[in-house]
């Protein structure tokens, strides 16, 4: 038996859930709510499209991790990337423009320790540089990688490492060099996810990854939690999506209320296993204009 949105992924197949340790890592962020466990499912929901689309666009980057790894294997010829959050953009620019090599330095030169974390975080940056590190810092230094106001440094961390539980300088560089050699290939912005869908719903050789990180529905309200900017008009959104020529894959958490809006667009809607950082097992919904 197979499904309708993973045409050659067998139904016994999508109830196991991945192993996140067996998709290449390619993001410098550990992001609260990151989707490097679905990485498989949308590099095969691609693969079944009846047309090859040439560009991917994700309005709601974050950290980045699902439209990295379909441009790394191949899938698109070229992604178009938007971040609201402008801290989470300063890396992002960074990494895809012509500081990254200071970025990198920043990085390796970085003496870790609870005081000089500290210390560098409550200074002010004077450049897009300062912007992007201070940024690095606070995701790998902050309990779960939270960058939202009233986020806190790590204690214990793991293996009582405290702070130094999550920096490693060679490997969040190595990524940064691979991403680099992919840059002639990646448009970033920062501003306005929304905006960035209208400009190309024209455009039949796009398509879509929204990963908006928002909460929305039964009055949830982690979102307000885990990001900086966690407002989002979700029913525009949908309006959105329903007038775009591409194909899309939205991912949300499994709620009535997004499944009642996908019903009144008449998108395709299916649940996808996971766990979350509690390891504990959950659905989220995988909606899509293609069935």
């Amino acid at each position: 038996m197979q499904t309708s949105l993973f045409q050659k992924t067998p139904q016994s197949a999508k109830v196991k859930i991945v192993n996140v340790a067996s998709v290449t890592q390619l993001s410098p962020f550990r992001y609260p709510g990151g989707k490097t466990w679905l990485v498989p499912y949308v590099l095969e929901w691609i693969r079944t499209l009846p047309v090859r689309p040439k560009m991917l666009v994700d309005p709601f980057l974050g950290g980045g991790s699902v439209p990295l790894s379909v441009l790394h294997e191949g899938m698109v010829e070229r992604l178009i990337l938007r971040e609201i959050d402008e801290d989470v953009g300063a890396v992002w620019a960074c990494v895809f423009g012509d500081t990254s090599g200071r970025l990198c330095k920043r990085i390796l030169n970085f003496p870790i320790s609870r005081e000089n974390v500290i210390k560098e975080l409550s200074g002010r940056p004077n450049s897009i540089v300062d912007k992007a590190f201070q940024t690095i810092l606070r995701n790998r230094t902050y309990r779960g990688g939270i960058l939202a106001n009233g986020a806190s440094l790590m204690k214990d961390g793991e293996n009582g490492h405290g702070v130094a539980s999550r920096w490693y300088p060679e490997t969040l560089v190595k990524r940064i060099h691979r991403l680099r050699q992919l840059g002639a290939h990646v448009r970033f912005d920062c501003g306005d996810g929304l905006d960035l869908i209208e400009e190309h719903a024209g455009h039949t050789r796009v398509a879509y990854f929204i990963d908006p990180p928002y909460t929305a529905g039964n009055g949830k309200r982690a979102g307000t939690r885990l990001y900086a900017h966690s407002r989002l008009d979700h029913e525009r959104l949908f309006a959105l999506m329903s007038e775009c020529a591409g194909s899309f894959l939205m991912t949300y958490d499994d709620d009535p209320y997004v499944e009642e809006l996908a019903r009144q667009f008449a998108f395709h809607v299916e649940r996808i296993p996971m766990k979350n950082t509690h390891h504990e097992r959950k659905f989220e919904l995988a909606i899509t204009n293609r069935a």
